[in-house]
């Protein structure tokens, strides 16, 4: 019997894809390699977001080389699909599978000795491909939708990922449904941009999310980053309708300069940006909202920064997600916009901005010391048990708990870390 070791890089999206090709390859009798095992196949699920995600993979790649060098290296996602030909040439590369192809690699395998040359990923990326995958987590991850139509002067997610595209709400609900029958409790929605669930056709987030409401045996649905214009009054209403859509909610901002995001392409000002924050504080109070951020993009000039940084500062926000800017060749913005800042300054805007985050997640997570808060406990990791509260907050319990391991029990959350990232916790019996 054939094993094959799976690493994944980048998203949540890519988490689920890769679980889903782990199922396949099991149904044709590939399995997961256990500890010590060496596998016959290593997969390696990319991301290409940055320049930093592109190294890591080639790192990633030239160190399962390393260690296995009997082992076909399988390499795919949106690094495979927008740099075919410099994947191939990493040692030990036997096959690169484009986005089209990410659910076939079971197919390949079955004939990889004769498939010595690499796949050329097509550029038509027309076809959705549904996945829902727990792999080692106890959160299933329920993808939507793929693609985007959003053309971002800074991003290559298009030329990655395709146009967008979606399943059917009667083919997702009914993959929730499995998700029940599996004794799953937690589904988390992923995709490229899942606010743009339907286009073309008559049917919208709200509609998907109103569908997946009345799955029942489903005890927690989350909802991964949405773009604010897509975020409606009406998702904002089914989640404070509760119970089942978590307050929890992942919104990208990338500049809070209406200047600069302008020059980024993108759909709103922070007028509307901050609309929406102010609409979810108002309903649901205590909802945990992430927002990510890039510092140092093009164009983004010492006044613009300050500009940013004093917005976001005004927000009741519960964390950033900061990452430093990273020229991508092809985009609008090496083109169109002359303005570079320098690795230091984008470093030093990086520190600001991660100390403001951490300033607000103490903000947000402080006045829960001493409360008591829902927790779907996780599998024992590392010697712990713990896992997140309804607004995502993270918990590790006082005591070894694994005949919890996917219940949602009450938690009260004793004590805050000094970092404000975890509380200590114990169970209300």
């Amino acid at each position: 019997m054939s094993k094959a070791l799976f690493s994944t890089l980048g998203c949540k999206l890519n988490f689920a894809e890769t679980g889903s090709i782990a199922q396949l390859m099991a149904q044709r009798g590939i399995t997961r390699i256990a500890p010590g095992e060496q596998p016959d196949f290593c997969i390696v699920n990319t991301c290409s977001v940055t320049a930093e995600a592109d190294r890591k993979c080639r790192r990633l790649i030239r160190s399962l080389n390393n260690r296995f060098p009997q082992a076909k290296i399988i390499v795919t996602g949106c690094y495979s699909q927008l740099q075919p030909v410099e994947v191939a040439s990493l040692p030990g590369v036997a096959l690169v599978a484009g986005i089209n192809d990410k659910l076939r690699i079971a197919d390949y395998c079955a004939g990889i000795i004769d498939r010595m040359n690499p796949v050329v990923p097509s550029k038509e990326l027309r076809e959705f491909m549904p996945s829902c995958s727990r792999g080692d987590r106890t959160r299933y991850f329920l993808k939507v939708q793929d693609g985007c139509n959003y053309f971002c002067s800074y991003c290559t997610i298009p030329a990655a990922r395709g146009r967008s595209r979606s399943g059917s709400i009667s083919q997702l609900v009914e993959m929730a449904q499995q998700v029940a029958a599996e004794g799953g409790k937690e589904i988390v929605l992923t995709g490229v941009n899942i606010g743009d669930f339907g286009h073309g056709t008559d049917k919208n987030f709200s509609d998907l999310v109103e569908a997946l409401n009345r799955v029942e045996g489903i005890d927690r649905f989350r909802i991964s980053s949405i773009e604010p214009d897509l975020l409606t009054d009406e998702i904002i209403d089914i989640v404070a309708a509760g119970p089942r859509f978590m307050p929890h909610f992942h919104i990208p901002l990338q500049a809070g300069s209406d200047e600069v995001l302008k020059l980024m392409r993108r759909h709103y000002d922070t007028k509307l940006f901050a609309e929406k924050i102010t609409r979810i504080r108002r309903l649901i109070p205590h909802a945990f909202i992430g927002v990510d951020l890039i510092v140092g993009s093009r164009g983004e000039t010492p006044e613009l920064f300050e500009e940013s940084l004093n917005f976001v500062k005004s927000l009741p926000i519960s964390r950033l997600h900061v990452f430093p800017y990273s020229e991508r060749p092809g985009t609008r913005a090496l083109r169109e916009i002359d303005y570079v800042v320098a690795p230091e300054e984008k470093r030093r805007r990086l520190e600001l901005m991660l100390e403001e985050s951490q300033r607000a997640l103490i903000e947000f997570s402080r006045p829960f010391e001493g409360t008591v808060r829902p927790v779907l406990i996780e599998h024992v990791n590392h010697g712990k048990s713990g896992g997140f509260t309804d607004n995502y907050l993270r918990v590790e319990l006082t005591e070894v708990r694994p005949d919890l391991a996917n219940k949602v029990v009450n938690v009260k959350l004793e004590k805050l870390s000094p970092e404000g990232d975890k509380f200590s916790g114990t169970v209300i019996e």
